[in-house]
């Protein structure tokens, strides 16, 4: 991995040269980004999305969507609206790393040098994507940059500075509510995701045995494991709405959401026991105080399926920091 490392820097040090010096007004040399969006029955959101996209002051990227397999003429009416933006259809919907990883694929396929995993229920700032580039390219050893995440319905408020860190003691992730060095992260959040080609092409892509939820935190981890660093540009602001499809109190998400976990914690927890039996019981507790009886349920279902596919499908425990 260390060989690996070094042949990156040498390559990168070499484009660098190529590009420099350049204006930011001139986006002709500057790298190439791909944006992924998965969309599921949220043509209305997807729209919002890909119209505050051509707004960008960035210019040298281009947008794919994939549709995750939706039944609410999502593919005719975003393909009416925004005829310069590639869809891919599935069959069937993936699941959010199964569906990334098609839009992904076909990204590399086209020369991308950067992939940026945006939510279709987010808006973007003119100098988003400028940012995220412009930190990606500061250091070869940056494997993930993240957003300022802003909420959508408070857009003064921020949702999550890039990312945030999991507490393996009580089995629960929290996003930083306030600017922290780089250092600090431990995930970036999907919702503003971008990935340099070098990263994907020696780390693979999003696994794909996770449906929904903590994707995002098991690929930072394998990044960080093998020595990639995570970033944030502060300067690349977005507003999130959050839970996109489905509503935020849905068991089905409560469903996704501990299956995820327990296949997360299994993997990297060093104590794996402690983090599932902790964050499953705060967890069941919160909706059993709020009389929310099918959420508990659905919470325990999550659990004990992550941990049966996790057995099943024989993950192991891999180190991670």
């Amino acid at each position: 991995m260390r060989r690996l490392r070094v042949a990156i820097i040498r390559d990168f040090n070499a484009r660098a040269g190529e590009r420099c010096p350049i204006s930011r007004k001139e986006n002709v040399l500057r790298p190439k980004v791909h944006i992924v969006l998965l969309n599921w029955n949220g043509w209305s959101q997807t729209s919002a999305c890909l119209s505050s996209l051509q707004s960008l002051r960035y210019r040298n990227w281009k947008v794919i969507v994939v549709d995750n397999g939706s039944t609410d003429d999502s593919v005719s009416r975003i393909r009416e609206a925004f005829s310069w933006v590639e869809i891919v259809p599935t069959d069937n919907n993936l699941g959010f790393s199964r569906g990334c990883n098609v839009g992904i694929r076909r990204a590399l396929a086209e020369g991308a040098d950067y992939v940026w995993l945006l939510n279709n229920d987010a808006t973007v700032d003119p100098g988003a994507l400028g940012a995220l580039v412009d930190k990606a390219e500061s250091d070869p050893l940056i494997g993930a940059v993240g957003s300022a995440v802003y909420c959508m319905e408070e857009p003064t408020r921020l949702q999550a500075w890039g990312g945030g860190y999991v507490n393996f003691w009580i089995g629960r992730s929290r996003h930083f509510l306030k600017p922290v060095a780089d250092e600090k992260l431990q995930y970036i959040i999907g919702a503003s995701l971008m990935i340099p080609r070098r990263v994907l092409e020696a780390m693979g892509l999003l696994e794909e045995g996770i449906f929904l939820y903590w994707e995002d935190s098991e690929y930072c981890w394998r990044l960080r494991a093998a020595g990639w660093k995570l970033a944030v540009a502060g300067q690349s602001r977005i507003w999130h709405k959050g839970a996109g499809a489905l509503d935020s109190r849905n068991p089905r998400l409560d469903a996704f959401f501990n299956a995820s976990a327990a296949r997360f914690f299994t993997q990297y927890s060093p104590t794996p026991f402690v983090s599932l039996w902790v964050g499953t019981s705060l967890r069941i507790a919160k909706r059993l105080i709020g009389g929310e009886w099918a959420r508990a349920r659905a919470v325990l279902v999550g659990v004990r399926q992550g941990a049966s596919e996790a057995a099943t499908t024989g993950v192991h425990q891999r180190k991670g920091s």
